[in-house]
């Protein structure tokens, strides 16, 4: 357990560092999302190009926040387990 919170500490626990699979269905899910805004980006131009990066900004804080939501509810959710599963271990 020391070294788990010593790794998390000094940074060496990453749990948003992900190496996606180019070949997964993530990894081409990004490929395509990634083509389709440098297409969209280069027929467009002024106001509506602006509008379009300012929707994918959007998207991304949208979706950084309800990434560390899960993380900080499934911590917790961990944490209730341990908690339980200790309490029926004093009770035996």
């Amino acid at each position: 357990m020391r070294k788990t919170l010593e790794d998390l500490y000094y940074g060496e626990i990453r749990p948003h560092d992900l190496e996606i699979d180019v070949d997964s269905e993530l990894g081409k899910a990004m490929s395509r999302a990634e083509r389709c805004e440098e297409e969209l980006t280069a027929l467009l131009e002024g106001e509506a190009e602006t509008l379009l990066l300012r929707l994918i900004d959007a998207d991304n804080e949208i979706s950084n926040t309800l990434a560390l939501e899960h993380f900080v509810q499934g911590f917790r959710l961990g944490m209730r387990l341990a908690v339980e599963g200790l309490e029926e271990v004093d009770e035996e």
